[in-house]
């Protein structure tokens, strides 16, 4: 049940008020001062206060002051006579969210509270949203424990907080795009769009439209004016992934909308101002393409004003269980499974090509094919490529992958001369883990 407070100095009046909510449903406590006002609220738990503006003492615009210092979310709702409306839109200037123009009727009063109280209701489900948009795409996202992990989110952190332009560096599946949207959502840009462009997918004839959009008739099939991504950002970011795939050309009027901030639609000489955070993305060497003059060296400088680089998983092994562990929640739809020792071992050990992307195909795939909750070393082996090439496990009997590890562990002491500690760093898993495994396919029996 709704509390509500009425403040007001006439008695009468105040009865009145009180009865008419009670025959609502609503509790309701009555003070007949600011300052009697002021004390109920700060040790009551009402939602909504209803005031008069004009009371001896403290007013009501005194009253909606010290309320907003501490409640920024309570229902505060003027009460004022019509030769004072000026004050009520000051009020609601400093926070009042609405008024009651005296005399008024009991359908009126309820109109306003319930309208109140409906807003209210939207602000709190916006800020729930905000909050799940954020947990969703923010950096709760990035799965790591790695050392390497966690200072790339704290830099990251820091970044999203200016509005200068970004370029994450990467292989592919290495969560570009993921860290992009995660900037964006920690940004003061958060409450803008976040627009995506893959430029390899775009073909090069339409990329120009797509990026800047274009006027009707501006080439066959430009039936209508259209935005492009640049437009449909403004206010807030715009994701270039694989930005190495642009070519030349279009590289030189994209630095220029960097330079100048505005575009130009296709067909059109009119200027366009846009107000847009850049992110761009690539997996490729753009050093090495400056150099060979496939990339232009401007636009690169122009670009790489924050540079962030995701290092592969296989760098970073420490990562591929909790990994693991956050893909099975999210695919397992609320299953527990279990999973056999041999396979973390093995998904530690693996040098994943295709980065966490890979990783995550192939437990939502075990997860699928999974008899019986539990993740096997042979349910694994049908879908893991083995690191010598893109040959399918599938195509190697099922009994081999023992015979894989035990492989990987002489190759790691021969590497190592025989030092186990360094051996359980080439594979990335740790020293008891090794032994464990030695012993159980006795290898290195010998070794000290």
């Amino acid at each position: 049940m709704t509390r509500i407070l009425i403040i007001d100095d006439d008695e009468s009046l105040c009865r009145v008020i009180a009865h008419q909510l009670k025959q609502m449903g609503f509790r309701v406590e009555i003070a007949l001062s600011g300052e009697e006002g002021l004390r109920k609220f700060k040790s009551g738990d009402h939602e909504v206060i209803l005031s008069d503006i004009n009371m001896p003492g403290m007013t009501g615009m005194e009253v909606l002051r010290e309320v907003r210092k501490i409640d920024k979310n309570i229902i505060f709702i003027i009460i004022t006579a019509y030769g004072s409306v000026d004050g009520a839109v000051e009020a609601s200037k400093i926070g009042a969210d609405d008024y009651l123009i005296k005399p008024f009727g009991k359908e009126a009063m309820r109109f306003v509270i319930e309208k109140a109280l409906q807003f209210r209701q939207l602000r709190q489900e916006n800020r729930r949203l905000k909050m799940e948009v954020s947990t969703k795409f923010g950096f709760e996202r990035l799965v790591g424990r790695s050392p390497v992990m966690e200072t790339l989110i704290q830099m990251a952190t820091r970044v999203a907080l200016s509005d200068s332009t970004v370029f994450i560096f990467g292989e592919s599946g290495t969560g570009k795009e993921l860290l992009a949207r995660a900037i964006h959502v920690n940004s003061p840009r958060k409450n803008g769009p976040f627009v995506t462009v893959n430029c390899p997918s775009i073909p090069e004839q339409l990329i120009e439209s797509e990026l800047f959009g274009h006027v009707k008739g501006a080439f066959t099939g430009a039936m209508k004016d259209r935005q492009g991504k640049f437009e449909m950002a403004n206010g807030g970011t715009l994701f270039l992934d694989e930005i190495g795939d642009l070519k030349v050309d279009l590289q030189a009027k994209l630095l220029r909308v960097l330079q100048e901030r505005e575009i130009e639609r296709v067909g059109e000489n009119r200027p366009i101002s846009v107000d847009v955070r850049i992110v761009a993305a690539t997996n490729k060497n753009l050093d090495q393409m400056v150099a060979e003059g496939s990339f232009r060296e401007d636009l690169y400088y122009r670009l790489r004003v924050l540079p962030i680089e995701i290092p592969p998983l296989r760098e970073r092994r420490e990562d591929i269980v909790p990994l693991v562990h956050h893909f099975i929640q999210k695919h397992g739809n609320g299953v527990k499974y279990k999973i056999d020792p041999d396979v973390l071992t093995f998904l530690e050990a693996y040098d994943w090509p295709g980065n966490v992307r890979e990783l995550e195909n192939v437990i939502e795939r075990v997860i699928v094919l999974s008899p019986d909750q539990r993740i096997s070393s042979n349910l694994l082996a049908q879908e893991v490529r083995t690191g010598k090439g893109t040959r399918a496990f599938s195509a190697v009997p099922r009994e081999t992958l023992p015979e894989i590890e035990k492989q990987a562990i002489e190759n790691a002491l021969q590497k190592s001369h025989g030092n186990k500690t360094r051996a359980a760093e080439f594979l990335g898993i740790p020293r008891h883990v090794l032994l464990y495994r030695m012993k159980k396919y006795e290898v290195g029996v010998n070794v000290k």
